[in-house]
């Protein structure tokens, strides 16, 4: 059986990943105790402003994604974008460890995301690491 080939950034196992991971976080973070909805909740779901204005941590690893796949005729940009989505994505494991540390999540939902993640960065690392097959040859 063959493979149907990428046309968009949705296409992408990674992006398909880190969407389903974001929402899933999205939807445990509306759980946290009131008290912490302008820090804990705030910073899981909310990037630095910098990098996404009022946009989840979470979710802005799939706008970086969605980014670099618009970068792939120049290979630094590219580049560039998907070091912003690795970055996000290990800025929110440690959300996710305060959460479990702070006993919002539970530790086996918590090491289920964060295994998540992991393995997201794995692919972000590998696509970095070798960019070639990715870009646009112009």
């Amino acid at each position: 059986m063959e493979k149907e080939p990428i046309k968009s950034h949705e296409d992408l196992e990674v992006y398909k990943m880190a969407f389903d991971v974001a929402m899933k976080i999205f939807e445990l973070s509306k759980k946290f105790p009131i008290e912490e909805r302008y820090s804990l909740t705030d910073q899981i779901r909310r990037s630095d402003a910098r990098r996404l204005a009022n946009a989840s941590l979470s979710r802005s690893v799939c706008a970086n994604l969605a980014e670099a796949w618009r970068k792939r005729r120049y290979e630094a940009a590219f580049i560039a974008k998907l070091n912003d989505s690795e970055a996000e994505a290990a800025e929110t494991q440690t959300w996710l460890k305060f959460a479990v540390k702070c006993s919002y999540l539970d530790v086996d939902t918590g090491r289920e995301l964060y295994g998540v993640y992991n393995r997201v960065l794995g692919i972000l690392v590998t696509i970095i690491n070798n960019p070639s097959p990715w870009l646009i040859k112009r």
